[in-house]
């Protein structure tokens, strides 16, 4: 190849370069900046803490048995049905029935005690009337020639003896009867009976299964007295249990019935907090009615506790008073036009704190340029999506403000995102041609 032809090629690589470097460098300055707003309401507002916490019936009683053997059978609901979950139940209602042979032996056996120390007591009683009527002939002769010293102590002797020993009956009897009261009310307890009116809500036995009476009781139903009348156990922080009080009204749901929210107040603060993973929380009992029956016990409720309701207020998304304008890196002239319109928005709220204080904001809204503009607001209480702003002239109900921006368009003034090499295809978005085409 020539000389010249090389320098050809050279110049033609460099004006190449050139384009690439001066498409690069206005590529930026064609994209343009798109925000998203959103409309400042209004509407009720709701400041709640939300907890999560289980539906539990308000009343349980575990049944258990006092005795060991083996389960026999299962009563009668009062439906005439085999007492199993969710039975309804009257008290004194067989619930269950265990193995009372042994039982039952062991009454016979205290029976027969009872009726051997009967008889004996009845001996004993015989022995004490012969030797007291010796007794008493003896005091009338005394000691003389027709009787002896010894044998006048010797009916004193078999007096006192048969008297003790009547006495000795007696204690045995009474004995006796202790044994045979425990025994039938050991053979009594082999027939669990429900202490209430209510409904089971577990069974933890089934037939055959072998019931060991130990220091606890085993526990057999667990019986609920009223599921009208229920509650929720919610575990509260202790970053929060300050703001609850007995009788604050509550708003619950369970995930058994979605878009249905159930009403409550706090009924009860428990001080025995627990501790968990070095937290610290506490239970909270919340009364509601459970007249129609749908709630179940051990739902999980998502509860809200009502700390402050306002009716009809103007508020702002929390995004729109988080949001703030980026840094501009080319122009310094908007930083400063940002701090006057911020000093002319303080002179149009006056009385009015600093961004900076708790109890106010800031919102930023499009000026007639499209430029963020920002406005001091007064600000109030949350529910965690949108904060009470307080009215005044800058405000009103509809005004859009900024919640962040979107990605630079760089579709527009520019009609392709690629390099300016890039081969254009008819159909294809980098083609103009193509693209008004497809619109077609």
């Amino acid at each position: 190849m020539t000389l010249p032809g090389k320098k050809s090629i050279l110049i033609i690589i460099v004006v190449l370069l050139g384009g690439l470097a001066i498409w690069l460098l206005t590529r930026g300055q064609k994209q343009n900046t798109t925000y998203r707003t959103v409309a400042i309401t209004r509407a009720d507002l709701l400041v709640s803490i939300s907890a999560t916490g289980t539906v539990q019936p308000e009343e349980v009683i575990d049944v258990g048995a006092q005795v060991a053997g083996q389960i026999l059978s299962f009563g009668k609901d009062a439906k005439g049905k085999t007492v199993d979950y969710g039975s309804e139940v009257d008290a004194g209602t067989i619930l269950a029935r265990i193995d009372d042979s042994l039982y039952a032996s062991d009454v016979a056996q205290a029976e027969a005690t009872l009726q051997s120390g009967k008889a004996n007591l009845e001996r004993a009683e015989a022995d004490l009337f012969r030797t007291e009527r010796e007794w008493t002939r003896a005091k009338k002769l005394g000691p003389s020639e027709a009787l002896s010293q010894s044998s006048y102590d010797g009916y004193e002797s078999a007096w006192k003896i048969a008297k003790a020993q009547v006495a000795v009956n007696q204690a045995v009897i009474l004995q006796a009867e202790a044994a045979l009261k425990r025994a039938r009310r050991n053979l009594g307890y082999c027939t669990i009976t429900s202490p209430v009116k209510g409904i089971i809500i577990d069974r933890r036995v089934n037939t055959g299964q072998t019931v060991v009476s130990s220091l606890n009781a085993p526990s057999l139903f667990l019986l609920a007295k009223d599921l009208t009348r229920i509650q929720v156990w919610v575990a509260v922080n202790e970053a929060d249990i300050g703001k609850i009080q007995p009788g604050q009204p509550v708003s619950f749901t369970v995930d058994a019935f979605p878009g249905q929210s159930f009403k409550g107040e706090v009924r009860k603060i428990r001080l025995n907090a627990a501790m968990n993973q070095n937290v610290v929380t506490y239970t909270v009992e919340i009364a509601t009615d459970n007249s129609d029956g749908r709630l179940l016990p051990y739902l999980t409720a998502n509860v809200l506790f009502h700390l402050q309701q306002f009716t009809q207020v103007l508020q702002a998304p929390n995004a729109a008073l988080r949001w703030s304008p980026p840094a501009d890196k080319d122009a310094g002239t908007t930083k400063g036009r940002n701090k006057s319109a911020m000093k002319d928005a303080q002179k149009a709220s006056p009385g009015q704190t600093s961004g900076n204080d708790s109890s106010s904001g800031r919102l930023w809204v499009l000026d007639e340029n499209g430029k963020p503009r920002p406005i001091v607001v007064q600000t109030g209480p949350n529910d965690g999506i949108n904060t009470l702003i307080e009215e005044n002239e800058a405000l009103h109900e509809g005004m859009q403000v900024i919640t962040g921006v979107d990605a630079p368009d760089t579709t527009r003034g520019n009609e392709s995102v690629g390099t300016p090499f890039t081969p254009k295809f008819p159909g294809s978005r980098s083609s103009k041609s193509g693209s008004k085409s497809g619109g077609n």
